[in-house]
C-alpha cells in the first residue's frame, strides 16, 4: 500500500467506529482545549496589567516611605515607618542636582468614611499637590483640580475618584456637591476620569484634597509634613534612569544616609512593577498548563487502549493482508497512521473548542484572552505526536503477529 491509500483505510477504519473514536479522543480535546486558554488567558492577563500599569505613565517613580534603624539596632521593612517627607518632595521638585525629574507629586493617604445624602462610603482620602494630576497622568471627567490657592488656603475642596463619586451621589456628575468627611463639609470642585485598578488599588476609588487640608484638618498635623509617597515623573522615558539615580542621590543626601544599602526609603519604576507582574503570570500559566497536559496524557492512554481492542478486533485481517504478502512495516504504517489521525482530531477539536472560548469568555470573566497562534500550532502538533507515541506499541504488537495464528484466531 502507498501512503494514499494507507490514509484511505486508515480514516475509513476510524470513521466506522464515529462513536468510540470521539470518546477516545475527548482526553486530548479537552487537554488541547485547556491549554490553549491556559496561555491565552495568561497572556490576556498579562496584556491587561501591563496596559493598566503603562497608562499611569511610563516615565513614572515612585518613593515609598521606609523606616530607619530604631535604638535597639532593629530595622524595618519598607512602608513600616514614615521616613519621608514634604521637603523631600520640595527638594526633589526644585530641580537642583535633578535635571532629569519633570514632576513631583508627594501623597499623605488616610483610609476615611464619606457621607453624602446619608450615603457612607469608605474611601482612601489623599493630601497632594496640584502636580499630582500631571504626574500620575490622570484626567478630569468634570470639573478642575486642585491649584496652588486651594493648598495655601488650606480650602476644603475633594476631587472624587469616578466610582467613590458613584456610590456617593449615584452619578458621576456631582461638581458643586458637598461630601461630609470625619464631620467637615467639603465641595467637590472636580471628578477623575476612570483608570481601573494598579498592582495593589482601585484607581477610580479616592478622594484627593490639598495636602495643607488633609495635614491640619485630617492628620492632626502630620508630624514634620511626613508624607506616605512620593510620585516622580522623569522628563522622558529615555531619562527615567537618570532620573532614578538623581532622586535617590538627592534623598540620601537629605537624610544624611551614606550608602544606598542603608536608604530609609525604596525607589521602583512603573517598568518593574510590570516586569514582577510579568514573571508572576508567566509562572501560573506555565503551571496551570502543566496540568492541563495531564489531560492529554490519559488521552494518550485511550488512544492506545483503543488501539489495542482494534489490532485485537482485526487481528484475522492483519492476517491475511500477511498471507498476501503484506511486509510488517505496512502494518505498522496502517496503525501508526490511525493513531495519528485520532490525536488529530482530537487536536483540531480541541483547538476549535478553545478558540471559540476564547473569544466568548472575556465579555463573561471580564479579562482579556489573547489566542496564541503559537500555542495552537504546538498543540496540534503535541496532538499528533501523542498519537503516534501511544499507538507505537499496538502497531509494532500487530506488525508481529504470525500469519498463521492471526488466521485461525476467532
Amino acid at each position: 500500500m502507498n501512503w494514499s491509500e494507507t490514509l484511505h483505510t486508515s480514516w475509513a477504519a476510524v470513521r466506522s467506529h464515529a462513536l468510540r473514536s470521539l470518546l477516545t479522543v475527548l482526553g486530548i480535546l479537552i487537554g488541547i482545549a485547556a491549554v490553549i486558554m491556559t496561555v491565552g488567558l495568561g497572556l490576556g492577563t498579562q496584556k491587561d496589567v501591563s496596559a493598566q500599569i503603562s497608562s499611569l505613565g511610563s516615565n513614572l517613580l515612585i518613593v515609598s516611605s521606609g523606616s530607619s534603624t530604631d535604638s535597639s539596632g532593629v530595622r524595618g521593612g519598607f512602608g513600616t515607618g514614615a521616613s519621608l517627607t514634604q521637603a523631600d518632595a520640595t527638594a526633589l521638585a526644585s530641580g537642583v542636582n535633578a535635571p532629569d525629574i519633570g514632576g513631583v507629586a508627594a501623597e499623605t493617604t488616610t483610609s476615611l468614611s464619606l457621607e453624602a445624602n446619608s450615603t457612607n462610603w469608605t474611601t482612601t482620602v489623599t493630601g497632594t499637590s496640584p502636580s499630582w494630576l500631571d504626574v500620575r497622568s490622570r484626567t478630569l471627567a468634570s470639573g478642575e483640580f486642585l491649584d496652588e490657592e486651594d493648598v495655601a488656603s488650606n480650602a476644603s475642596v475633594v476631587v472624587l475618584g469616578s466610582e467613590t463619586a458613584d456610590e456617593l451621589f449615584g452619578s458621576p456628575y456631582v461638581v458643586g456637591q458637598s461630601v461630609s468627611i470625619d464631620g467637615q463639609d467639603y465641595e467637590v470642585i472636580g471628578v477623575l476620569a476612570s483608570a481601573g485598578s494598579d498592582s495593589s488599588s482601585n484607581l477610580d476609588d479616592v478622594a484627593l484634597m490639598p495636602s495643607s487640608t488633609a495635614t491640619t484638618q485630617l492628620l492632626g498635623g502630620a508630624s514634620g509634613g511626613s508624607v506616605s509617597t512620593i510620585y516622580i515623573k522623569a522628563v522622558s522615558d529615555a531619562q527615567l534612569s537618570a532620573a532614578y539615580q538623581e532622586a535617590q542621590t538627592v534623598l540620601l543626601n537629605l537624610h544624611g544616609i551614606a550608602s544606598a544599602d542603608d536608604a530609609d526609603f525604596s525607589i521602583s519604576s512603573q517598568d518593574a512593577l510590570v516586569g514582577a507582574a510579568t514573571s508572576i503570570y508567566q509562572t501560573l500559566t506555565v503551571l496551570l498548563t502543566g496540568i492541563a497536559a495531564l489531560s492529554l496524557l490519559v488521552g494518550g492512554i485511550g488512544v492506545m487502549n483503543i488501539m489495542l481492542v482494534s489490532v485485537t478486533e482485526r487481528t484475522r485481517e492483519i492476517g491475511l493482508r500477511k498471507a498476501l504478502g503484506a511486509p510488517p512495516w505496512a502494518i505498522r504504517r496502517q496503525f501508526l497512521v490511525e493513531a495519528a489521525i485520532l490525536g488529530l482530531s482530537g487536536g483540531v477539536l480541541g483547538a476549535v473548542l478553545g478558540i471559540g472560548a476564547a473569544l466568548a469568555l472575556p465579555g463573561v470573566i471580564g479579562s482579556s484572552i489573547v489566542i496564541s497562534p503559537a500555542a495552537v500550532g504546538l498543540s496540534l502538533a503535541v496532538a499528533v505526536a501523542i498519537g503516534i507515541v501511544f499507538g507505537v506499541y499496538p502497531a509494532t504488537r500487530a506488525a508481529r503477529l504470525a500469519p498463521i495464528d492471526a488466521l485461525r484466531s476467532e
